[in-house]
């Protein structure tokens, strides 16, 4: 595992209030940085995630910032000094997190040039897809969040929908 000592800088995101974006040249592979928080019980992140997404639609912001740790526990990166909660979701990211022995990392996925920022896939569920508008801006961008392996099953419902609105 290689790590880069703070090869990012928190500013503005054209994506979403403030981003992740790289200080120097990042190579693929390298571990970028950490996500940290409070390790929580399944019962306590259900709760927690309810909660902030509540006050995400109220105040139209994305809230939620746990990660899955494993079958018992997840993390809550909801806490100061967690500056990786400030990487947004791009339909064409450049970093996957990782759960390497029990930590959540940012790990590159391609080379990632200077003052480029630093982005991963949410993941979100179908499901969940069309409470979470995207702004990423890339041409493969479909307009929500939603994990990869969902987006063509989305493309089909958006058209099913855009169609059935041209018909009324």
């Amino acid at each position: 595992m290689t790590s880069q000592k703070r090869s990012y800088v928190v500013r503005r995101s054209s994506i979403h209030n403030r981003g992740l974006y790289a200080r120097g040249t990042i190579e693929e592979g390298d571990y970028v940085v950490e996500y940290r928080g409070e390790k929580i019980t399944k019962a306590e992140s259900e709760r927690r995630a309810l909660s902030q997404d509540a006050r995400g639609k109220k105040n139209r912001s994305g809230q939620v910032y746990i990660f899955e740790l494993n079958k018992k526990y997840d993390l809550d990166g909801n806490k100061p000094g967690n500056v990786a909660r400030f990487a947004n979701h791009s339909c064409e990211p450049n970093c996957e997190a990782v759960n390497y022995r029990g930590r959540i990392w940012f790990v590159a996925t391609k080379n990632i040039e200077s003052g480029e920022e630093l982005t991963f896939d949410y993941g979100y569920a179908l499901e969940n897809a069309l409470d979470h508008p995207c702004r990423c801006g890339k041409a493969s961008c479909i307009g929500y969040i939603v994990n990869e392996a969902d987006r063509p099953k989305l493309k089909k419902l958006l058209r099913k929908k855009k169609m059935s609105l041209v018909k009324s």
